[in-house]
């Protein structure tokens, strides 16, 4: 779980960013970059949630493929 951990603290720090900018008064263009950024760096961790909750339940040896199966449905 310390992975999924690390991603929240990032969209943490992602989000505390974009404040900083529109309270600076920053242009929206780079603002809205960062929005996307931090849109990008939810589907990631929804991914990782998914893979990990999955992963508990299946044999070990099996997390791999089930890993590469999940992400291949999860980018269609």
């Amino acid at each position: 779980m310390s992975n999924i951990s690390a991603r929240i603290n990032r969209l943490i720090g992602q989000l505390k960013g974009i404040e900083r900018m529109t309270k600076e008064g920053r242009d929206c263009g780079e603002i809205l970059q960062q929005v996307n950024a931090i849109k990008k760096a939810i589907d990631g961790l929804s991914k990782e949630l998914v893979i990990s909750d999955i992963c508990r339940i299946i044999p070990q040896e099996k997390t791999g493929q089930v890993q590469k199966m999940i992400e291949r449905a999860i980018n269609l």
